[in-house]
């Protein structure tokens, strides 16, 4: 009986460091986000699934709850300045945010528990979640590693390649609404090479579309699944006070010097959730 009551003590205290620790990697998104511009809503799902133990799919959901409010606070901040440009956030917005609605509201329901076996491994809808999610990670890494983007004269004439980039804003849509994640590392290339936006206004201009994209994409879940918004409320404050941090912290430490550094944390993160999830 003493084991037992002495197991339970311990088992309440280990969950209860774990959901500290949770919370300390919601101030830590927002700190990455503050620091260096983008790249911390990459770490929302695995620290809600691996640090407070929620199922893939809602932990998809609530990453674009915490991910499109903090772009939301960056994004405003960005309007100030006058640095987003809305003619080219609308034209991607439209199709992504379409996408991001369609694939949370009526693909992601529809996608059956157990998919298919190889041999006596059932491969799942969570764990084929998780390892999409994984390989975005790796490809996300190889983009703040590399980070070789030219920069786009501020003056030049912004040439709108529609076709392309409708497309892409449905295929950014699509990969958000699956892994929950901003896609800011594809979003941004995008208005750089297909409207040739400068880097800043690119920077600026894609966290006002992942805000959009990201919050309209919640709403299909608000319609399947049951939101716990106490825990949901509380976690994204924390990632908000982490962003003005990190901003404050960005006075005195270069960002894009911590980027390459963080990128390369981002690539054993993506290893060790394939590695875990096919492995362990």
């Amino acid at each position: 009986m003493t084991y037992s009551i002495t197991f339970a003590f311990l088992t309440d205290k280990y969950m209860e460091i774990i959901e500290i620790l949770g919370f300390i990697g919601a101030l830590f998104i927002g700190l990455v986000l503050g620091l260096i511009g983008g790249g911390g809503s990459i770490l929302t799902v695995p620290i809600l699934v691996y640090a407070l133990a929620l199922n893939p799919v809602i932990a998809t959901a609530y990453s674009l709850f915490v991910v499109g409010t903090t772009s939301l606070v960056g994004a405003i901040k960005n309007m100030k300045k006058g640095m987003v440009d809305f003619k080219t956030a609308i034209i991607f917005a439209i199709p992504a945010f379409i996408a991001v609605y369609l694939t949370r509201a009526f693909l992601i329901p529809t996608i059956p528990n157990e998919l298919f076996q190889v041999g006596n491994f059932m491969v799942t809808k969570n764990l084929a979640i998780m390892l999409f999610f994984a390989i975005i990670m790796l490809l996300a890494s190889i983009s703040m590693i590399r980070n070789n983007r030219k920069e786009t004269d501020e003056n030049t004439v912004i040439n709108y390649n529609y076709p392309l980039i409708i497309i892409e804003g449905f295929v950014v849509g699509t990969i958000t609404g699956i892994v929950g994640a901003g896609g800011g590392f594809l979003i941004i290339p995008a208005l750089v090479l297909l409207a040739k936006l400068p880097m800043k206004k690119a920077v600026a201009t894609s966290l006002f579309i992942i805000a959009i994209k990201s919050l309209i994409g919640f709403l299909g879940d608000v319609q399947n699944l049951e939101i716990d918004w106490h825990f949901l409320l509380i976690f994204t404050a924390i990632s908000i006070v982490g962003i003005f941090i990190g901003i404050w912290l960005n006075k005195f430490i270069d960002g894009k010097k911590l980027k390459k550094g963080f990128g390369w944390f981002v690539l054993i993160m993506g290893m060790y959730i394939i590695y875990k999830e096919l492995f362990m």
